[in-house]
């Protein structure tokens, strides 16, 4: 099932060129492109979709994060304007919408680059997944150095590692001082295991008048693993323990 809060999360920052001939096809899907999208502009046709992928270069000094585009329409068809943006920018990201009997013109836009086809009639499901898959790899692509900066510990549990901080759907978690203790030791080396004595040392390094015991730990990390039932702590036996990451 699509998570939609991720789907949003990947798009809010995003700009699309939707270039389509036909009026109600172009309102129904600018309408759902709005609902995704932070930037939605619309074109006519071929023509008016390459003055408006130029205007918007021109203007921002950067290009649309993707275009799709109908491939039969007047002035100027879709292979044509996708030839155009091409000699532009090599790198653009291109969906083509294309009906059954577009076929004719399916190996001449597979020949110059294009690898993304939705088709019409829209299927809702199909469109919004393609979508996020693309908005997905934008989004981690843009945000190269905070995927550098955090450690995954379950699919959507994180921890931030310049912040020290500890993010669930993106939400941040608040952790008492020796669950923060904890997890900053054993994050240090994920899948390792640490002694018992060690973690022991170390969460209670500034606490000189107490001597905890492996009660005490225990409680700690019971109080944690309910906090934050995605998160991955291993007692290994007669040992110590270790965190998992997700990869």
């Amino acid at each position: 099932m699509l998570d939609y809060i991720l789907l949003k999360k990947y798009s809010k920052d995003l700009s699309i060129l939707f270039v389509e001939d036909d009026i109600h096809i172009r309102n129904e899907t600018k309408e759902l492109l709005e609902e995704i999208f932070s930037v939605v502009h619309v074109a006519v046709d071929g023509k008016d979709g390459l003055e408006k992928y130029i205007g918007f270069y021109e203007e921002n000094q950067y290009y649309y994060d993707v275009v799709l585009s109908d491939i039969k329409m007047p002035n100027m068809d879709g292979i044509d304007l996708i030839k155009a943006i091409y000699k532009e920018n090599k790198n653009q990201i291109i969906l083509v919408l294309s009906a059954h009997n577009d076929i004719e013109y399916l190996m001449e836009l597979i020949n110059i680059g294009i690898r993304q086809f939705i088709l019409k009639p829209l299927n809702y499901n199909n469109f919004i997944d393609t979508i996020f898959k693309i908005n997905k790899e934008l989004y981690f692509e843009k945000n190269k150095e905070i995927v550098q900066d955090t450690i995954k510990l379950s699919p959507n549990l994180f921890w931030h590692k310049h912040n020290e901080e500890l993010r669930e759907n993106d939400k941040l978690i608040k952790l008492t001082k020796k669950e923060f203790l904890l997890i900053s030791l054993l994050i240090k080396s994920p899948e390792k295991t640490y002694s018992v004595e060690k973690i022991l040392s170390t969460l209670w390094r500034d606490d000189f008048n107490q001597n905890p015991v492996i009660t005490n730990l225990k409680n700690i990390i019971s109080r944690l693993r309910k906090k934050v039932v995605s998160l991955n702590i291993e007692n290994v036996h007669s040992f110590g323990y270790k965190i998992h990451i997700s990869i």
